[in-house]
């Protein structure tokens, strides 16, 4: 699987789980399928899909430590 590809998919799969695991939460990140699947014009390179990743993951992270689910480190 490609760089790019693999990115893509690890964003998706994260926004499914938070969108099952944490909908109170989804509800506020303003996805959709189409979002991540239809050109927008926006120009998708590795460094901006990778920083999404990362900025998605430090959400969640966030937000499990303000709920309590995880403790700080």
């Amino acid at each position: 699987m490609k760089p790019f590809t693999k990115t893509l998919s690890k964003i998706s799969h994260l926004i499914r789980y938070i969108e099952t695991d944490y909908p109170e939460l989804y509800q506020h990140l303003d996805e959709s399928p189409v979002t991540l699947t239809e050109n927008t014009g926006a120009k998708m390179d590795m460094d901006s899909m990778q920083n999404y990743l990362d900025t998605l993951k430090s959400i969640l992270h966030h937000y499990k430590l303000e709920k309590g689910i995880i403790a700080a480190s």
